[in-house]
């Protein structure tokens, strides 16, 4: 029972105590501890990695404040399209989806598509068949409405301007989890809704293995959250791994050289949460804030928003 640990993240951008109620600060901080400590307990209880991280992203999927799930923001048709991934450090297998429009929980299908496909990655209707073959719980598009998305969305309807998750302040709407077990193994999952009036089926890092998600035993489990074109370009999941795989860099290390330096400069904003094989957590961001916690043997879990 040594050495467990998760983190979890709800997303990041421009957030600071200015941008929200002390009712909304609490609702946020009780959705992540409930996430948290949930993913914690599993983990306690002997279940593994990806059990963890499955079942505190699916929490966090149906949670409305969140961006992902049945918080996902609406699309420039009104609808809702989903991305998400989860991978196991043990096997290095994946499971993923992008585009989805009704599946309740888009990680417990990439979790089933992790265990019961030959592939890696689902994708819109396909996707929603294979779901169907493993019953996978699906919901009606009044489930995924929210008044405030809608506000969101009806502001930009008419334009081809697309945002970042919550208003036009930068706030990027991902959910995600990394957990070490008992046995030592790492496991990563994301999940997010993607922007506000987003285009032409538009996908961006979450469900792409090594970009927004990762999971390696000989080295970290990663979940980013950010703009995802950068993400994607900078191969941030996957670059963090191999500084500390190629060049002996520790977790912290790789993760500040990534996030806080290389990221910046290519003009990417965001963060990730990772852990490594012995269990020490990082989660660092570059933007003003990250919904975020996390928890390890021994100690007790900790939830926070902002810079601190």
């Amino acid at each position: 029972m040594q050495n467990l640990a998760i983190a979890i993240h709800g997303g990041a951008g421009t957030i600071t105590p200015a941008s929200m109620t002390p009712e909304l600060e609490k609702a946020y901080k009780q959705a992540l501890s409930h996430a948290l400590n949930q993913g914690y307990l599993a983990l306690e209880k002997g279940g593994s990695a990806l059990d963890a991280v499955e079942l505190a992203v699916a929490l966090l999927e149906d949670s409305p404040l969140f961006n992902a799930g049945r918080g996902s923001v609406f699309t420039k048709e009104g609808k809702h399209e989903m991305d998400a991934a989860i991978m196991c450090g043990k096997t290095l297998n994946a499971g993923a989806v992008a585009g989805v429009r009704s599946i309740r929980n888009p990680v417990r299908l990439s979790r089933i598509i992790l265990a019961q496909s030959d592939h890696v990655l689902l994708s819109g209707y396909g996707a929603e068949e294979f779901a169907r073959k493993y019953n996978i719980d699906f919901e009606p598009e009044e489930y995924f409405y929210n008044q405030h998305r809608y506000n969101q969305w009806r502001d930009v309807r008419d334009t081809d301007t697309f945002m970042l998750d919550h208003s036009k302040e930068r706030k990027f709407g991902t959910v995600g989890a990394v957990a070490r077990d008992a046995n030592g193994d790492l496991a990563a999952a994301t999940s997010t809704g993607g922007m506000t009036n987003k285009n032409y089926n538009r996908i961006g890092d979450s469900p792409l293995i090594g970009s927004g998600t990762y999971a390696n035993n000989k080295t970290c489990a990663i979940s980013c959250t950010g703009h995802g074109e950068y993400f994607i370009r900078a191969v941030v999941a996957y670059d963090v791994s191999c500084l500390m795989e190629y060049k002996g860099y520790t977790l912290q290390e790789a993760c500040d050289e990534v996030v806080m330096d290389k990221l910046v400069k290519f003009g990417g904003e965001g963060g990730l949460i990772a852990v490594d094989g012995t269990g020490e957590l990082a989660l660092p961001f570059n933007s003003e804030g990250m919904y975020r916690g996390y928890r390890s043997r021994g100690q007790e879990g900790r939830v926070a928003i902002y810079k601190d």
